[in-house]
């Protein structure tokens, strides 16, 4: 990565047509504890700062309109960006309109950006544990109505820092036993969490396999990334995707 950027780009082979990017905690004019490119209006940073930044993240990559921003509840709420005037609560969106900008949240949950090979469609999910949990993969995909597709998972918190409790392992097992692949127990009654692999398991389930990206830890990548569980009152990085 090139260290004068603020944001970083999906190692990805998408159509020459597709234009990705998350954010960094760089660059911006927040200060602590929201240092510096905060673009959440919901976490108590100052509202002209978050204002400053999110015209800084249009300049810099060069958006070609407004972010679609979302509500995000941790739902399985899939919403069309290109048909949205105002906020809506949902924690993903999706367009086959050139030029609408798809764009989610996170400090920790998993961004994951979809774009079909054929350049036609895009999608953007914000997934915590109880969005997966929930479908919000799945119904993204199914919005889309293909499965030729490519899937780039971005920056969330790592398989070693995410510790979660057993009920957390039960309800995802009691939906599918492939998902107990992605716990590790680490006493009676705590796992270790790998939210890559539960979106992975969810993909494959669906005949997804150019799945990408996945190799961040919000949590322990300090210098770039955001992180609610390390830090609490902090700011989010934003994943967005948009087609020419």
């Amino acid at each position: 990565m090139n260290k004068n950027k603020h944001w970083i780009t999906p190692d990805w082979p998408a159509p020459a047509n597709i234009h990705a990017a998350t954010t960094l905690r760089t660059g911006g004019v927040s200060v602590a504890p929201y240092t510096s490119l905060n673009p959440a209006t919901h976490v108590g940073d100052d509202a002209a700062c978050v204002s400053e930044n999110r015209q800084r993240i249009k300049t810099m990559l060069a958006l070609p309109a407004e972010p679609v921003w979302l509500e995000q509840t941790h739902s399985d709420i899939v919403i069309n960006a290109a048909q949205t005037k105002t906020l809506q609560q949902a924690d993903a969106s999706y367009s086959n309109v050139a030029g609408v900008v798809c764009a989610i949240m996170t400090a920790d949950c998993l961004p994951l950006l979809i774009c079909s090979t054929d350049g036609k469609k895009v999608a953007a999910i914000h997934a915590g544990w109880r969005g997966l949990l929930a479908g919000i993969i799945t119904n993204t995909v199914n919005a889309l109505s293909t499965t030729e597709v490519l899937v780039w998972l971005g920056p969330a918190i790592g398989a070693a820092c995410f510790e979660v409790g057993t009920e957390v392992r039960e309800v995802f097992v009691a939906k599918s036993a492939a998902f107990a692949a992605a716990f590790t127990q680490t006493s009676d009654n705590k796992y270790l969490a790998d939210i890559y692999q539960l979106a992975r398991i969810e993909l494959a389930a669906l005949g997804i396999h150019a799945v990408y990206g996945g190799d961040f830890c919000t949590v322990t990548e300090q210098e770039r990334f955001y992180s609610y569980r390390r830090d609490t009152q902090t700011g989010r990085m934003a994943t967005l995707i948009w087609r020419t």
